[in-house]
């Protein structure tokens, strides 16, 4: 068996404990953790360039470690010269160990690498426990190759936990080491 994400170690080993601790939980599978995390790219352009949607695959890919599924458009909006099933976007859904190394590398590589970082909102939380962080570009993270990048694609990542209420998720991203600015 490999080795398990360092991340995952000082949940397992300090930030669990500390939670429980914290808001008085005495069963320990009762303390919040993290389920998911899935990252969304949208790409309303790719309809218009075919050539957009095979550079944000590779990227995605590159930086999430798996190929993400294509998301297409559920109707027709003739405004946005939309046709029903076309491309509009990637997804992918991190779980288990690359979860863990896909959160390590973003709070301490890539979000540090953000121009005149200050931390991130402390306010982006759903009411669930759920924590939605939105980046305006891709080439924060190392694995993405600036040669290749034609142009900056947004996207959002989703944090999903098992936290019931939002100070519990944050008081659990802020112990793994979120760097929040308020």
């Amino acid at each position: 068996m490999a080795d398990k994400p360092r991340l995952r170690l000082i949940y397992e080993n300090e930030v669990r404990s500390g939670l429980a601790e914290e808001f008085g939980i005495k069963n320990m599978m009762a303390v919040p953790g993290i389920h998911k995390i899935v990252i969304n790219m949208g790409l309303g352009e790719a309809s218009r360039e075919p050539k957009l949607l095979e550079e944000a695959e590779q990227q995605l890919t590159a930086i999430a470690g798996l190929k993400p599924t294509v998301r297409r458009a559920r109707r027709s909006i003739s405004n946005f010269k939309l046709r029903e099933e076309m491309p509009v976007g990637m997804a992918v859904t991190l779980r288990s160990a690359r979860m863990w190394e896909f959160l390590d590398r973003l709070v301490n590589i890539a979000l540090p690498r953000v121009r005149d970082f200050r931390g991130v909102s402390g306010k982006a939380f759903d009411g669930r426990g759920n924590y939605t962080l939105g980046i305006k570009d891709q080439l924060i993270f190392p694995e993405v190759d600036y040669a290749k990048v034609t142009r900056a694609i947004g996207m959002n990542i989703t944090i999903v936990t098992s936290a019931q209420t939002d100070p519990h998720a944050k008081a659990l991203l802020k112990r793994l080491g979120m760097p929040f600015a308020n």
